[in-house]
């Protein structure tokens, strides 16, 4: 069974930092690309940032240079540490992995497998 855990959310002053992890289980982590995706409140889920096997990132325009994913195999786990963050960076982030490891990027309905998420408050 595909678990995915994250942990890491809370609250945050704008332009502080925080850095989420996320637990994997039940799959072959290190060959399956590994996502993040938030839900900004009242919103629909959208792409932040994905991580290939071989530690290739993309992020989203909006999180480009304040957000960086990373992944450690040895431990089955994805980061995402946030810097300079912002009000509008305020949701629950998930994170998420397909069958056939990809990183989606629009379609959140692609993704199969999904953790609880965790929530990010940013504000004074």
């Amino acid at each position: 069974e595909v678990q995915l855990v994250e942990s890491g959310g809370g609250l945050v002053q704008p332009g502080g930092s925080l850095t989420l992890s996320c637990v994997a289980s039940g799959f072959v982590f290190e060959n399956s690309a590994m996502n993040w995706v938030r839900q900004p409140p009242g919103k629909s889920r959208e792409w932040v940032s994905g991580i290939w096997s071989d530690g290739t990132t993309y992020s989203a325009d909006s999180v480009e240079g304040r957000f960086t994913i990373t992944r450690d195999n040895a431990k089955n786990t994805v980061y995402l540490q946030m810097n300079s963050l912002k009000p509008e960076d305020t949701g629950i982030y998930y994170c998420a992995t397909t069958a056939s490891n990809m990183i989606v990027r629009t379609s959140m309905d692609d993704y199969d497998y999904w953790g609880q998420g965790t929530q990010v408050t940013v504000s004074s």
